[in-house]
C-alpha cells in the first residue's frame, strides 16, 4: 500500500509505476482504493462509474479498468456535500456529518470487494488518500491505515520535497501513527526532488535513524503527459512555440469535471492550452472550450455572474470556435431545466445561447461507453458519457455524431453543431484522444485562421499513453530499490486489529 503524508504527494503516480514495473516483470497486479474523491471519472465496459486513477492504473497494469478497484467514489457537488457512488451506481447525496456517520455500514462490503480482486491477482497496489494521520479521521476508517489492517498490507510513506519540509511531514506523519500502525510501514519514499543528491544523503540517513526504518529511494521531479487526478496542474497551461499556433481557452468553471478531455492536447506542437478562470481576460482565442461539470447549472450561473457568459457571446461573434462537452454542451443551448431539483434549486436556467437545443435533467444517470463516427470529417470517435440530462434540438442545428449500435433499427445520435460549424457540443468524453479527429478540427480552424493545414503526425492518444507508462515505470524503476520492494512484499504481515 502506498500512503502519503499529504494530499497530492504523488501517490496515484507512484502507484501506477509501480502497477507497470510489476506487470514488466511479469506480475498479474491489479490497483486498488477503496475511497476515491475526484471530479474525475471514467465509465468501465459494465456502464459502472470510477475514478480516473484507478483507470490510469489499471491501465498501466494492462487490464481493463473494473470498479472493484475503486469501489466508493465521491464527487463534490458544492463545498458541502458529495454525490456518493458505491460499486459504481449513484447511491445518494450527503454532506461531510451524514457519511461520517453512513461509513461503517461500508466497511463489510469494502473487505468483501478487496478480498475478490486479492484472488484474482499476483499483487494489489493499493493507494491512499490524503494523510493516514488525520487523528480526528481515524474512527471507522477503510482508506488509510484501516485499509492497510484490513487487506494485511504492508506500507511505504510517500513524502513531497518539492513542497519543502519533507522530513517533518514524514517523520510527523510516523509520530502520530499508533503503534501497530507504524509497524507496517515498511520504508519510505521522498518524491519530486531537484537538485544534487549528494546534499539530500546526510538527511536521508538521519531521517533513517529517526524513524527508524528505511528510504526507498528518491524519485526526481518529471514532466510527462500523464493524467493528473484532483486538479488541472501547472503543466495544462502549455505554450505553443510554433509562430502559427492555435490558442486554445479551456474556461475552468466551479465545479469542472474530467479536465483529463485535453491532456491528448498537449500533444500537438501547433496548440498552446491555457485554462481561464471566471474573473480573468479571456482574450480572443482560437478554440473556446466549455468543459464538463458537476453542477451545470450553478456553473452557467457562475459564467453570468462573472460576465464570462458575454465574454464567449462576443468572442464567438468575432471569430472564436466553441466547443462544448458534457456540461459544456448543455451550456451552449438556450435553456437547461431541472424540474425534478436533481442539481439545484433552480428550475431552469437561460443558456448560452450559441446553439439552438435545450436540455432537461432525469433523475437516472447514464453511464456508457461510446464510439461512432462525425458528421463533419467521417472520423471514427470514441469515449464515455456521464449526465444525467438530455439535450433536444429545437431547430436549425445538425446531429455531431453518429453512435455505433448493435441494434439496426434503432440510430443513436450524440451531440450538436450549428450551421456554420463554428459551435460544437458533444457528450462524449475523450473525444479529443482520437488524433484523426482532433486533426482535422484543428485544420479546420487553421484554414479559417489562413494558415496551412498540418500533417496527420500525431498518435491517438491511447498509444501515446502507452510511452508514457513506459517512461514513468523506467525512471521509477532507477529511482527505487526495488530489490528491497520485492523484499518487503515477501514479508508476512502479523495480525493486526482492524479496530480502527
Amino acid at each position: 500500500m502506498i500512503q502519503g503524508t499529504a494530499s497530492s504527494v504523488g501517490k496515484s503516480i507512484l502507484c501506477t509505476a509501480l502497477c507497470r514495473i510489476f506487470s514488466q516483470d511479469g506480475y498479474n497486479v491489479n490497483p486498488f482504493k477503496s475511497q476515491n474523491m475526484s471530479l474525475n471519472s471514467y465509465i468501465t465496459p459494465e456502464g459502472h462509474e470510477m475514478g480516473r486513477a484507478q483507470v490510469m492504473q489499471a491501465e498501466a497494469a494492462g487490464k481493463i479498468p473494473n470498479v472493484k478497484m475503486n469501489p466508493i467514489l465521491l464527487k463534490p457537488t458544492s463545498d458541502r456535500k458529495s454525490q456518493v457512488i458505491i460499486n459504481g451506481k449513484v447511491y445518494a447525496n450527503m454532506d461531510a456529518v451524514e457519511y461520517f456517520a453512513f461509513k461503517p455500514q461500508l466497511k463489510t462490503d469494502i473487505k468483501k470487494t478487496y478480498d475478490e480482486l486479492e484472488t484474482e491477482s499476483d499483487l494489489v497496489i493499493i493507494e491512499g488518500a490524503g494523510s493516514p494521520a488525520e487523528i480526528n479521521l481515524k474512527k471507522n476508517d477503510f482508506v488509510n491505515m484501516g485499509m492497510a489492517k484490513l487487506a494485511k498490507s504492508p506500507v511505504i510513506l510517500v513524502g513531497d520535497i518539492d513542497r519543502g519540509g519533507v522530513f517533518a511531514s514524514l517523520a510527523g506523519t510516523m509520530l502520530l501513527l499508533d503503534e501497530d500502525e507504524r509497524k507496517l510501514v515498511k520504508g519510505v519514499i521522498i518524491n519530486k526532488f531537484r537538485g544534487s543528491l549528494e546534499i539530500l544523503e546526510p538527511g536521508l540517513k538521519m531521517l533513517e535513524e529517526i524513524i527508524k526504518i528505511p528510504v526507498l529511494g528518491v524519485v526526481p521531479f518529471f514532466k510527462l503527459n500523464i493524467e493528473d487526478e484532483d486538479s488541472a496542474s501547472y503543466w495544462m497551461n502549455k505554450k505553443s512555440d510554433a509562430k502559427d499556433s492555435i490558442d486554445i481557452a479551456v474556461i475552468r468553471l466551479p465545479y469542472m469535471s474530467n479536465f483529463t478531455d485535453f491532456n491528448s492536447l498537449l500533444q500537438y506542437s501547433d496548440v498552446g492550452v491555457r485554462f481561464v478562470e471566471l474573473g480573468e481576460t479571456l482574450g480572443q482565442p482560437d478554440i473556446i472550450i466549455l468543459p464538463g461539470t458537476k453542477s451545470t447549472i450553478s456553473d452557467m450561473k457562475n459564467l453570468r455572474d462573472s460576465t464570462m457568459a458575454e465574454k464567449i457571446i462576443k468572442c464567438h461573434q468575432n471569430g472564436s470556435y466553441v466547443f462544448g462537452i458534457c456540461g459544456g454542451f448543455q451550456m451552449l443551448g438556450q435553456r437547461i431545466y431541472d424540474p425534478m431539483k436533481v442539481e439545484t434549486s433552480f428550475d431552469e436556467i437561460e443558456g448560452l445561447g450559441l446553439i439552438n437545443t435545450e436540455t432537461q435533467f432525469m433523475s437516472e444517470k447514464t453511464t456508457v461507453l461510446s464510439e461512432g463516427i462525425d458528421r463533419i470529417f467521417k472520423c471514427h470517435v470514441r469515449g464515455y458519457e456521464i449526465h444525467m440530462g438530455e439535450t433536444s434540438f429545437l431547430g436549425n442545428v445538425s446531429p455531431f455524431i453518429d453512435i455505433n449500435t448493435t441494434e439496426a433499427s434503432k440510430n443513436i445520435l450524440d451531440g450538436a453543431v450549428n450551421d456554420d460549424l463554428t459551435v460544437f457540443g458533444t457528450y462524449l468524453h475523450g473525444i479529443f484522444d482520437s488524433a484523426s479527429f482532433t486533426r482535422s478540427f484543428l485544420n479546420m480552424v487553421r484554414r479559417k485562421k489562413g494558415l496551412e493545414e498540418r500533417p496527420y503526425e500525431e498518435q491517438n492518444y491511447w498509444v501515446f499513453k502507452e510511452s508514457q507508462y513506459d517512461q514513468l515505470a523506467d525512471i521509477v524503476r532507477q529511482s527505487l530499490d526495488m530489490d528491497k520492494i520485492y523484499s518487503i512484499l515477501s514479508e508476512e504481515i502479523v495480525e493486526v486489529s482492524c479496530d480502527a
